[in-house]
C-alpha cells in the first residue's frame, strides 16, 4: 500500500548527506563485504554499549538466531519467551527445532512478566509432569526437553524488567538473550538496553532508531561466543580456516560494507535521533491525553531512558480497534495493529495447538493496540493532524 495516498507517512528513516556520502565512499574501495566499515561500525556499537564484543549481521533475526546457537539450544529444548512480540523472536527458536515456552506479559508495558518467568523456570526444571504441563504447548513438545535459555523482548523500545529475570536465569544457570531490536538507546535503571543479559541483539530496519536498511548487531561479553557468532555468520568459517574450509554448519548472515557504512554514519547521531523521536512522542502524549477513549503508552519507573521505536496507543473497552483503524485509513492516516499474538499465528496453532485464551493479557493487548504514524521527522502540525483525525474517527468506532 503506497504512502502517497496518506496525509502523513507511517514511518521513515532520517537520512542526511553525510549518510549518503558514506555509502558512496564504499564504492570507491575494493571492499564490499567483511571490510573496514563493518569493523568500525562494530567498534562504535561496542563502545556505545560498553560491551566486550559486537558482531554485525544481516538482520536482527539473524542475530537472535546466532545467539540461540551460541547458547547451546538443541532440538526439543525449551526457551522461555513472550507471545507479545514480532514473530522473529519465536521463529529463531523454531529454526533450531526447539520449543518456545510462552509466558504472558505485564499489562502496563506489554513486556514479559518476570514473575511468570520464575514460575515457568521452576516448574519446567522440576521434572514433575503436572507442573511442566502447565507451560508446555498442547502438542509438539516432549516432557524430556531441557530448559536452556530465556529470551525477553524490549517491546516498543522499553526494556523488560531485567533484574528479576536475571535472578531467575542465575538460579537455573540459563543464558539470557535480550531482544533489543526495538530498543537501541534505551536504558534500564541506568544500564543500556542490550546489555541486560548474556547477549543483546539490535536491528537496523528503516523504521528503527538508526538504520542500515537491513542489518543487525549482537553484543556480548563472552569472547568465545562472539568468535562462534562471527564464524556462523560467514558460512561457518572459523579463524584459521582456508577460503573453502568450514568448521561449522553456518549461514550467510553477513552485513555488507555499504550497510555498515550507513550504520557507522547514523550511530554518530544516535543521541540526536533518539531525542527527536522523544520530542514527537511527548507531543503525542500531551495531545492524546485529551481523548478519554485512548490509553497512551506507560513508561515504567525502571526505564530511566526511553528510546522510542513506535508510538502505540490502546483503545479502551467500548471501542473497536479494527473499526478505528479502518476509519483512520479512510481519513488518510496509516496505522498498524501491534502486535498480533504470536501463539495465534496459523503456523503456531498448527504446530503447537495454541488456542484463544491461552495468554489473555497478550490477547487483550493485541486486540486493543494501535501504532500511529511515527518518526523523528514528524512535525507538530503532523502530530496534531493525526490526533485530530483520531479524535473524529473514534466516535465511529464505538461498539
Amino acid at each position: 500500500m503506497a504512502d502517497k495516498k496518506y496525509l502523513v507517512p507511517m514511518s521513515g528513516p532520517e537520512l542526511n548527506e553525510g549518510d549518503r556520502q558514506s555509502v558512496l565512499d564504499v564504492l570507491e574501495t575494493r571492499y564490499l563485504s567483511i571490510g573496514p566499515k563493518l569493523e568500525a561500525f562494530e567498534d562504535e556499537v561496542k563502545d556505545y554499549c560498553g560491551a566486550g564484543a559486537a558482531v554485525g549481521v544481516s538482520s536482527g533475526t539473524a542475530g537472535l538466531h546466532l545467539c540461540i546457537r551460541a547458547a547451546g539450544v538443541n532440538p526439543g529444548d525449551y526457551v522461555i519467551t513472550t507471545p507479545f512480540s514480532f514473530v522473529s523472536s519465536a521463529n529463531v527458536i523454531l529454526f533450531e527445532n526447539a520449543v518456545p515456552i510462552f509466558v504472558d506479559v505485564e499489562p502496563s508495558t506489554g513486556n514479559i512478566h518476570p514473575g511468570l518467568v520464575m514460575q515457568a523456570a521452576d516448574d519446567l526444571s522440576s521434572g514433575d509432569a503436572k507442573k511442566m504441563s502447565r507451560w508446555l504447548p498442547r502438542k509438539g513438545a516432549s516432557m524430556s526437553g531441557k530448559l536452556r535459555a530465556v529470551l525477553p523482548v524490549d517491546v516498543f523500545g522499553q526494556p523488560a524488567d531485567n533484574d528479576e529475570i536475571k535472578e531467575t536465569a542465575d538460579a537455573f544457570s540459563l543464558p539470557v538473550i535480550e531482544d533489543s531490536c526495538e530498543a537501541l538507546g534505551s536504558e534500564y535503571r541506568g544500564k543500556k538496553a542490550g546489555r541486560l543479559g548474556d547477549f543483546g541483539v539490535f536491528a537496523f530496519y528503516p523504521n528503527k532508531q538508526i538504520t542500515t536498511a537491513e542489518g543487525g548487531m549482537v553484543v556480548t561479553d563472552d569472547s568465545e561466543a562472539a568468535e562462534l557468532i562471527r564464524s556462523l555468520r560467514n558460512q561457518g568459517r572459523a579463524p584459521g580456516d582456508t577460503w573453502l574450509q568450514h568448521t561449522y554448519l553456518g549461514y550467510n548472515y553477513r552485513l555488507d560494507e555499504m550497510s555498515a557504512a550507513l550504520g557507522l554514519s547514523q550511530i554518530q547521531r544516535l543521541d540526536e535521533l533518539v531525542a527527536k523521536r522523544d520530542d514527537v512522542a511527548q507531543m503525542y502524549s500531551e495531545r492524546l491525553q485529551e481523548i478519554p477513549q485512548i490509553e497512551i503508552p506507560c513508561i515504567a519507573p525502571s526505564t530511566t531512558k526511553m528510546s522510542w521505536f513506535v508510538y502505540v496507543i490502546r483503545v479502551k473497552k467500548g471501542i473497536s480497534r479494527d473499526k478505528l483503524a479502518d476509519s483512520l485509513d479512510d481519513a488518510g492516516i496509516p496505522v498498524r495493529p501491534y502486535f498480533l499474538p504470536i501463539h495465534l499465528q496459523p503456523y503456531m496453532v498448527e504446530r503447537f495447538g495454541f488456542q484463544p485464551g491461552d495468554f489473555p493479557v497478550t490477547e487483550d493487548l493485541g486486540s486493543r493496540s494501535l501504532a500511529l504514524p511515527f518518526s523523528g521527522l514528524m512535525t507538530a502540525d503532523q502530530v496534531d493532524l493525526v490526533c485530530s483525525k483520531l479524535e473524529a474517527c473514534i466516535k465511529k468506532a464505538a461498539v
